[in-house]
């Protein structure tokens, strides 16, 4: 009995230990997707559209940036291809000056991507 309990025990731990990490990536990824909405002025309306489509294209990017077994081209390629396939949904959404303003900060995840200490 009491060894069913301590394996019960073990079980939730590390279930929540491991569910930690996730938690906390998913949290930055809400961070930085309201970072971007925020550097790019967004109304209300353009908000409720935009941000669900960052919250899922920056952990991505993120995993990209931290795979230190891509090269520098391989990484540029795959953060553009994700750019890409996100981008008609964020060009009809924002105003020409915000698409503007996204676009250069995409161009500075892909530079800080590039720089990230990975094999050539």
């Amino acid at each position: 009995m009491k060894k069913r309990i301590y394996l019960a025990v073990l079980c939730s731990a590390t279930l929540v230990l491991l569910a930690l990490p996730v938690h906390a990536q998913r949290a930055g990824a809400a961070s930085k997707a309201e970072a971007i909405a925020q550097q790019l002025s967004l109304t209300p309306e353009q908000k409720v559209k935009i941000l669900p489509i960052l919250r899922d294209e920056v952990p991505k990017v993120q995993a990209i940036k931290n795979d230190n077994s891509l090269s520098k081209l391989q990484k540029m390629q795959q953060i553009k291809a994700i750019h890409q396939q996100t981008d008609p949904q964020m060009k009809a959404i924002l105003s020409p000056a915000q698409y503007e303003k996204l676009k250069a900060i995409r161009q500075q995840a892909i530079r800080d991507a590039v720089q990230s200490r990975s094999p050539t």
